[in-house]
Parts: structure tokens; C-alpha cells; sequence
């Protein structure tokens, strides 16, 4: 983990450079660093995960009147930047077997105005990825990366987030890799590069049919004080990775084979990064039961952040939304339990101790 000390020393060299309005050193450092950490060519920096998302919308094209898959088990945020460029959310269903979005959903839900299916790696978990990725390239349609929580995740010994046409991330607290707030793109295409660089800075730069100035873009930049922690943070990557997948594995062991939950496997090639500890809840009223947890001092996706598949939520009922049942009860009864860096085995015991005794309690009260 990062100290303090650590954190001041990278900060030393911007904020002596600030003022600096044009200056760029730190983010394009990180931006080179992060293409090399993910093997790809290009990575760009921004100020969020959403940000990330809403400028790939852009870089692939994604505009009003098209239509993009997401699926129904996703956060509010990658909705949200679906409407920001004008396109028309379609949610999917998850897949029989609980994992990713249903591919025969998919094919049913693709028209002639869908433009890109944009995949979320909830608790770090890429289900289904490279079917969905081939069954886009043989529809012609681009996949955008949610990887906002898949920092380090693989499937089938890819990164996630290299798999399709660009993957979005994070860096806000609390993610392996963060800098209190700021996100990047990963990509291949050089195209798609130069659009999202350009669109993340007013569109002063040019871009393949898009002259610098030739069209609206956003400020998106990373702030530089933020992009030299990114660097100092993602230098530890391999070893974030690696506690929080031990985090997530002695938890399951400390809470063992508790009645009523069931660890939530990966798929077959799937190595998550430990993002969250996941099982499925198989307790009456299990929306209420990890609202419990949370009121316990077990931070969860849905006690405490208050997580529901996208067709739900009450602000996506204007986008009249059709039923995905499936992806109603993954959500409704999924325990995805929060873990950082600074999670202790202490933390561990204390998190495995009540979430043992509060199944217990909620299974006799049944």
C-alpha cells in the first residue's frame, strides 16, 4: 500500500510545475505506463469511469438515434452515459447459468440501430466475454468495456478490457488502482485513440475525418497532481491485485459453508481480481438480508450502495424498459461484499463472523 510519505514525494514535481494550465507530463507518463502495464498501444486519461464511458460512446461513433446492448445487472453510471451522447439504452438479461448477458438476449435485442454492446464487469467478473465479443465482430457492432471494477481481472488469459473495441476504467477511491478520482481507455485502434483524445479536451486536437476545432468535445482531462498518484499507485498493480484476490479467498474460507449462500464461481478461463468477495443469497427477502449486513458493518453492493438491475431503477423508467427477470433475481440476490487495500484479517474475521450469525438468524426467522 501507498504511504503517505510516498504520496507527497509524487506530488512534489507537479505542484511545482503549477501553475501549468498546458501541462500534461504526468498524465501522458501515465498513459504510456498503462498501455505498457495492459500490452496495448494506446491508453488516454480522464477525469472518471463515467467519463472513460462517455467518450468511448463518442470515439465509436455512438450518437443520437442508436441503440446500445448493456445489461439489465449494471450500475446506474454506465446507463447514464449511454442517454449523455443520445443513444438508447437496451438492456439485456443475464445468461441461464447467473453469469454475463444472455447471448440468445443479445441476438434478439440487435437491430439495425445498434451501434455497440457494452459489457459491465460488476466485482471484477468478466462472465461470457469472449462469446460476446465474437458474436459482436460477426454483427459488425463494437464492445465497450465497463472495466471500472476489473482492474487486473483475466478470461481466458486476457486482460479485461483489452478484449473489445476499448475498455473503460477507474481510478476512483477504493479501486485497486486509484487516485481519489480519474479514469483511462485502453485500445488498439488508433482511430478510436485519437477520437477519445480529442473529445477529452475540447477537440483542440485533430482526429482521422475531424480537424482539431471541427467539433464539440468536453474537459475530461486528468488533473495532473492526480494522474502523478495513478503512476505511483499503479507501480504496485501485480501486488493489488494479488492481496485483494487473497482477501476474497479468505473470506470465503473464515465464512465457510454458511446456510443459505453459495460462493459465485467464475466461469471456465475466468481469474477475477478479488474486486469483492460474491455469493448468491438463497434466503427469503435477500435484498433486505444484505441491507441488514450493512446496517452490521458489512458494506455490500446492494445494503449499502443500494445496487438493481438497471430496468428497476427508477431512473430508467422513461426509457421504458423491457423485462429481464433473470437479471432482477442476480441482482436481488447477489452479495457482493466491499474489500480495500486496508481490509485486515481482523476486518476479515469480523466481516465472516457476522455474516455467519445473520444467515443463521434470517434462516430460523424464515
Amino acid at each position: 500500500m501507498t504511504t503517505t510519505s510516498e504520496a507527497l514525494a509524487a506530488l512534489k514535481a507537479p505542484l511545482d510545475r503549477m501553475p501549468d494550465p498546458a501541462g500534461r507530463a504526468e498524465a501522458a507518463a501515465l498513459e504510456a505506463e498503462l498501455a505498457t502495464v495492459h500490452g496495448v498501444r494506446h491508453a488516454i486519461a480522464v477525469s472518471s469511469g463515467t467519463a472513460a464511458l462517455h467518450t468511448a460512446l463518442v470515439a465509436c461513433n455512438v450518437g443520437p438515434g442508436d441503440e446500445v446492448l448493456l445489461p439489465s445487472a449494471t450500475v446506474i453510471m454506465t446507463v447514464s452515459a449511454v442517454t449523455a451522447v443520445g443513444a438508447h439504452p437496451v438492456f439485456v438479461d443475464t445468461a441461464e447459468d447467473g453469469r454475463g448477458m444472455d447471448l440468445p438476449d443479445v441476438a434478439a435485442k440487435t437491430t439495425a440501430r445498434t451501434r455497440a454492446i457494452n459489457p459491465v464487469h460488476l466485482a471484477g467478473r468478466t462472465d461470457g466475454l469472449i462469446d460476446l465479443a465474437a458474436y459482436a465482430q460477426s454483427a459488425g457492432l463494437h464492445v465497450i468495456e465497463d472495466a471500472c471494477q476489473a482492474q487486473g481481472s483475466t478470461t481466458r488469459g486476457r486482460a479485461a478490457g483489452t478484449v473489445g473495441s476499448i475498455g473503460c476504467f477507474s481510478l476512483k477511491d477504493g479501486k485497486i488502482i486509484s487516485c481519489g478520482e480519474g479514469g483511462y481507455l485502453l485500445t488498439d485502434d488508433d482511430t478510436l485513440a485519437e477520437r477519445a483524445a480529442a473529445y477529452r479536451t475540447h477537440w483542440l486536437t485533430p482526429a482521422p475525418g475531424a480537424p482539431a476545432a471541427s467539433r464539440r468535445g468536453m474537459n475530461y482531462r486528468l488533473a495532473e497532481p492526480l494522474a502523478a498518484l495513478a503512476r505511483l499507485n499503479l507501480k504496485g498493480l501485480d501486488q493489488a491485485v494479488a492481496r485483494r484476490r487473497e482477501q476474497a479467498h479468505r473470506l470465503y474460507d473464515l465464512v465457510g459453508d454458511t446456510p443459505g449462500l453459495t460462493v459465485h464461481a467464475p466461469g471456465p478461463g475466468d481469474t477475477p481480481n478479488g474486486y469483492s468477495a460474491l455469493w448468491r443469497v438463497d434466503l427469503d427477502r435477500p435484498r433486505d438480508f444484505s441491507a441488514r449486513l450493512a446496517e452490521a458493518g458489512v458494506a455490500n453492493s446492494v445494503g449499502t450502495y443500494r445496487l438493481r438491475a438497471a430496468h428497476q431503477h427508477p431512473a430508467c423508467q422513461d426509457l421504458s424498459p423491457a423485462d429481464c427477470p433473470r437479471a432482477a433475481e442476480a441482482v436481488d440476490r447477489m452479495l457482493a461484499v466491499t474489500l480495500q487495500q486496508r481490509t485486515m484479517e481482523a476486518d476479515l474475521r469480523r466481516f465472516a463472523e457476522t455474516i455467519r450469525c445473520e444467515a443463521k438468524t434470517w434462516a430460523e426467522g424464515q
